[in-house]
């Protein structure tokens, strides 16, 4: 074993509590941090999906004739701001309905395919466009009424509903960073201190190091090292929890949330969100080692 690794497992085993202390600390920060990668990776997805997935629906008039309603279809189909368009027949909106009143096989007894208008439906590529698609749909002289499945209210809501989710994911994002900053610089004191504490424990053994010709990279290397024991076990501690949460959790939440992919459903893909993520908090969690054992040597070294 490195004789340095060596030196600084024993400090540690020296003095349990202080390296108990540290690894509690680094692992809720980082579990704290974890938890709010997947949060912001969730909400970006749910956003994402409202964005791209509306449906606006124009129910067209009796009166639209073959060649008016291949016109308009042709004219959205070549819109940039629209997707995805489909014409809905009479039959077809017969047959939708049917399949929705499966349950209650009387109400779709009672109707035929007259009374259901034909329609066009299509997405948008961004749910900004919604008000000023509609707005033109309405103008079309066939089409009767326009409705839109993404809406969270009224009309004039319309445009407030990815709004309001980047609200909240804006606040989720600054709230969540300013949390997991704070418990960052917590941690990055508290190593500071042990560290500290643990250069004035050996300040006769630094000293004769110093008095036998040892580098200060020689003397160094056993404190930065124990600090990156600590910083490593926190970041897999905290990761690994927040993994086993999401685990245990996922199967309720894809349920909850249905087609809206706010956890990869593929294993790989959610190996792969998950690896990204500790690859990112040991780079973190390794910096505020390095940064707290040097700032902490030099500190002792400069009081002598």
């Amino acid at each position: 074993m490195n004789i340095h690794l060596k030196t600084a497992l024993d400090y540690i085993r020296r003095t349990p509590f202080q390296a108990l202390s540290a690894i509690f600390v680094l692992t809720i920060t980082f579990f704290v941090a974890t938890i709010l990668s997947v949060l912001v990776y969730s909400s970006g997805k749910i956003i994402r999906h409202f964005e791209t997935r509306p449906q606006v629906i124009a129910f067209l008039k009796d009166e639209a004739t073959p060649e008016t309603i291949v016109a308009l279809q042709g004219r959205l189909g070549g819109d940039s701001r629209v997707k995805d368009v489909k014409y809905v027949s009479k039959e077809e909106a017969l047959a939708i309905y049917k399949e929705a009143t499966s349950d209650n096989p009387l109400l779709s007894e009672l109707v035929s395919p007259s009374i259901f208008p034909a329609s066009l439906e299509f997405s948008l590529v961004d749910l900004s466009f919604a008000e000023i698609v509609i707005g033109e749909m309405r103008a079309e002289a066939i089409v009767d009424q326009v409705g839109f499945t993404a809406n969270l209210g009224s009309e004039t809501a319309l445009g407030d509903v990815v709004s309001k989710l980047r609200t909240i994911t804006f606040y989720l994002r600054v709230g969540g960073g300013v949390l997991v900053g704070v418990l960052a610089a917590t941690s990055f004191l508290i190593l500071v201190v042990i560290i500290g504490m643990r250069m004035a424990s050996r300040r006769g053994e630094v000293e004769i190091l110093d008095l036998i010709g040892a580098t200060p990279g020689f003397i160094r290397s056993p404190i930065i090292i124990e600090a990156l024991i600590y910083a490593l076990v926190g970041v897999l501690a905290g990761w690994l929890l927040t993994l086993i949460s999401v685990l245990y959790l996922t199967p309720s939440v894809v349920n909850y949330f249905g087609e809206i992919p706010v956890l990869p459903k593929d294993t790989l893909a959610f190996l792969a969100l998950f690896g990204i993520i500790l690859a990112g908090e040991i780079i973190v969690g390794v910096t505020l080692a390095l940064l707290g054992s040097m700032l902490a040597v030099s500190r002792v070294r400069r009081a002598r």
